[in-house]
């Protein structure tokens, strides 16, 4: 005896790595209508209805198939399992046939056919992708209306609620079955979830133009004598999309539209853990950061790249800042802000007059270069140390690619870089003045460009002897503090050698995120600034004094250098009880502020990437080093390290020869500059 069945079709625009997607047009018709086309054409299925969300984004698609004649029920957007407990009430079906709009391809005589073995197995599932035989895009379940009630009333796992039926399954008092076909076509992918999927079903829908009743058997004869309308996405795994959380989702998009996928290096999924880091936040607070999944992991990581010393979100700035926006970012006029900032800066740094303000770190320091430039007279620039993205530094590659290889970035090629820059920047090696003096004896030399201290302290007296060599030869000297700056000392770390450069650069932790970088430095000069063009509209605005003023007011007042210090220390000597008890031989270096951790084996990145996969899973943001902030407090650290005993535990079974990839689930993280294909 026919039972009444409802057809519930799950659908909405907010694909992540394709947005949109139903509503995209093949011949004229949007995806949604083609399915809900083949579809209708069923004879077993006596409704079809949308189940989409009440985000209002959806709009476009509800008017689409209430024009089309069917009806629409809207629900929660993330509460999948309530949505359609909810849309089926009204129809009182005693069964209901899930269907996802993704597969607007789906054959209704399979969905007839997957309704029929249903029936006669009396089952409260059935399903034909557990295990899957049929191609991605054929995907049928149908379920009772009395278990989608008992999921709805009983199921309290996320995972369970978006996905509607992994409860079901789950649970041994339910009757689940398979359908399967007899050959295992499961490796075929004829859903739309990305941008390659679309083409292939876009070819398939015009070859049978105007027909839309087609049947998945005339499909894969199409596959068979046209395999290259299904060549875009092979490689695509099968139900990718529920395996991959929202971030990994906007990373493959981002790929598609931003060269590298986003706007800084370091911040690349590749440089963390390939194919599985979250890449998104969508909040963050002290030292924890929300994914677009809303999972939470504590940063023990990198910090926004060592910016937020006074951690995420802290509300004394945040607070500042509002007040500031509520008046205006910017204007016609000039902000104050700007002026109090500089005064702030030459009181910290007695030996220095002047102050121009930007707002990132590559930009500062090439605003420095282009000063020292006109105030030497000199084109050519000797440099110790990582300065930015700018021509004049990745100029130091042109006589040779590996120039930068000992100053933090390798694998960086000059490509765009004008060949007439070949010779005029130059890199010495930290803790080498011999080098430095070669190249200055050979002449020209009109700037030093150097970081006072990043992975090793200055020996023999190296910073000492460079200020005393530049002073000689009329060299102007630039302390590069971007990375350093308020980390070691209130303003720049130059202040605890007592040595005074002839320039200053700032930026990351002074404005605790906000954009905002400085150069400070000598009358004479600075004041060749206006001699050379160096103006930027968004140099002016308002936030980013006022977030350095803040900030720099907090550390002065609650000594947070010195907090700093203490934390970087106490995490070292955890490190180095950890590896003792691991039987590993360990290298710590860089200034406690901003610690790393090196491991004596050939397999640093695989080590580095393991860290970082067990620490995920166990809700830390981690690898070998540490940007610390003030809310890394005894307690955070002390979990921290707890759990890192595990992954400890494995580098020494690598270290002791096993083979990292018995212990990976992704590839291995990238340590430089590497183009992706």
């Amino acid at each position: 005896m026919a039972i009444n069945i409802l057809a519930i079709v799950q659908a909405r625009m907010g694909s992540t790595r394709l947005p949109g997607k139903v509503l995209k047009e093949v011949n004229s018709k949007p995806l949604i209508e083609v399915l809900f086309h083949r579809l209708s054409r069923s004879k077993k299925i006596n409704k079809i209805i949308l189940a989409t969300s009440l985000n209002e984004e959806n709009d476009p698609l509800v008017e689409t198939i209430e024009k089309l004649g069917f009806d629409v029920f809207r629900g929660s957007e993330d509460d999948v399992l309530n949505r359609y407990y909810e849309a089926a009430i009204p129809h009182s079906p005693e069964a209901v046939v899930r269907v996802t709009g993704d597969c607007p391809i789906l054959d209704p005589h399979l969905v007839d056919d997957v309704i029929t073995h249903f029936e006669q197995e009396n089952a409260d599932y059935v399903s034909n992708t557990h295990p899957p035989t049929y191609p991605d895009g054929l995907d049928i379940e149908i379920f009772t209306f009395a278990s989608l009630e008992k999921a709805n009333r009983e199921a309290n796992d996320p995972y369970q609620r978006e996905h509607v039926t992994p409860y079901l399954r789950s649970k041994s008092n339910f009757r689940c079955i398979n359908y399967s076909n007899s050959e295992d076509l499961s490796g075929e992918r004829w859903t739309v979830d990305n941008p390659e999927d679309f083409e292939v079903i876009e070819n398939v829908i015009n070859h049978f133009a105007p027909n839309l009743d087609f049947t998945w058997e005339n499909v894969l004869e199409l596959q068979k004598s046209h395999p290259e309308y299904f060549a875009s996405n092979l490689g695509i795994m099968r139900n990718e999309g529920a395996k991959l959380g929202t971030g990994q989702k906007l990373w493959q998009r981002a790929n598609k539209i931003i060269p590298g996928g986003n706007m800084f290096l370091s911040k690349r999924v590749e440089m963390f853990l390939p194919k599985k880091w979250p890449a998104y936040f969508s909040k963050a607070k002290g030292c924890k950061v929300w994914d677009l999944d809303g999972n939470n992991y504590i940063d023990m990581s990198i910090m926004g790249i060592g910016t937020n010393v006074l951690g995420y979100a802290n509300d004394e700035i945040d607070n500042e800042v509002s007040k500031v926006i509520e008046k205006s970012n910017t204007s016609t006029f000039n902000c104050p802000e700007e002026v109090y900032l500089a005064e702030k800066l030459v009181e910290l740094h007695a030996w220095s007059d002047m102050v121009r303000l930007a707002r990132t770190g590559g930009e500062a320091n090439a605003i420095a270069v282009r000063i020292a430039r006109a105030a030497s007279g000199k084109d050519k620039v000797a440099f110790c140390g990582y300065h930015g993205w700018h021509d004049w530094y990745l100029a130091a590659n042109l006589s040779n690619v590996k120039n930068l290889e000992n100053h933090l970035l390798p694998g960086l090629e000059p490509k765009g870089v004008p060949e007439g820059l070949l010779g005029s920047a130059v890199p010495f090696n930290y803790n080498d003045f011999d080098s430095l003096q070669k190249i200055v004896n050979e002449g020209d030399v009109g700037v030093i460009m150097m970081e006072v201290s990043r992975n090793i302290e200055p020996e023999d007296n190296f910073l000492q002897n460079i200020r005393k060599l530049a002073t000689d030869k009329g060299i102007v000297l630039i302390f590069d503090e971007i990375t350093s700056g308020f980390r070691v000392t209130l303003g720049g770390s130059h202040l605890k050698y007592g040595l005074e450069p002839d320039m200053a650069v700032f930026g990351k932790a002074m404005g605790n995120g906000y954009a905002i970088s400085a150069v400070i430095g000598k009358r004479e000069i600075m004041e060749h600034a206006q001699s050379s063009f160096i103006s930027s509209t968004f140099w002016t605005e308002r936030i980013g004094p006022v977030a350095a003023l803040k900030t720099i007011e907090i550390m002065e007042r609650d000594s947070i250098p010195e907090q700093l210090t203490d934390t970087g220390h106490y995490i070292n000597r955890c490190w180095s009880e950890l590896a003792e008890r691991h039987d590993l031989d360990i290298n710590i270096y860089g200034i406690p502020t901003i610690t790393h951790i090196g491991f004596k084996s050939d397999q640093e990145l695989a080590i580095k990437t393991i860290i970082t996969q067990e620490m995920l899973n166990n809700g830390y943001l981690a690898g070998n080093s540490i940007y610390i902030c003030t809310d890394h407090s005894k307690n955070v650290v002390d979990a921290y390290i707890d759990a890192l005993d595990k992954p400890f535990g494995i580098i020494s079974k690598i270290v002791k020869g096993r083979n990292p990839n018995q212990f990976l689930n992704v590839p291995i993280c990238h340590g430089g500059f590497r183009r992706l294909n």
